[in-house]
């Protein structure tokens, strides 16, 4: 049996995002550095006072999405 049929459901779900967040975040930024030319296209991009709350949202909505679809895979579907 798979152990994380014996988790619960929310620990999962926060499990999941949390480690999809860190990991998308951090890729999404050295993506970023070396397609804009440093450090400065990268600020501008995604931590500029027009973008910063943009990005932030929708890392959390991502990371949401993910760790809903994960925790419900791994806990309802996969035996």
């Amino acid at each position: 049996m798979s152990t994380y049929k014996n988790q619960p459901f929310l620990k999962l779900t926060l499990r999941f995002g949390f480690i999809f967040l860190i990991v998308i975040t951090i890729l999404k930024i050295i993506f970023s550095i070396f397609n804009h030319g440093g450090l400065d296209g990268m600020i501008a991009e995604f931590f500029s006072a027009d973008t910063w709350l943009l990005f932030v949202k929708m890392q959390l909505m991502m990371s949401a999405l993910y760790g809903l679809f994960m925790a419900g895979y791994y806990k309802f579907v996969k035996k």
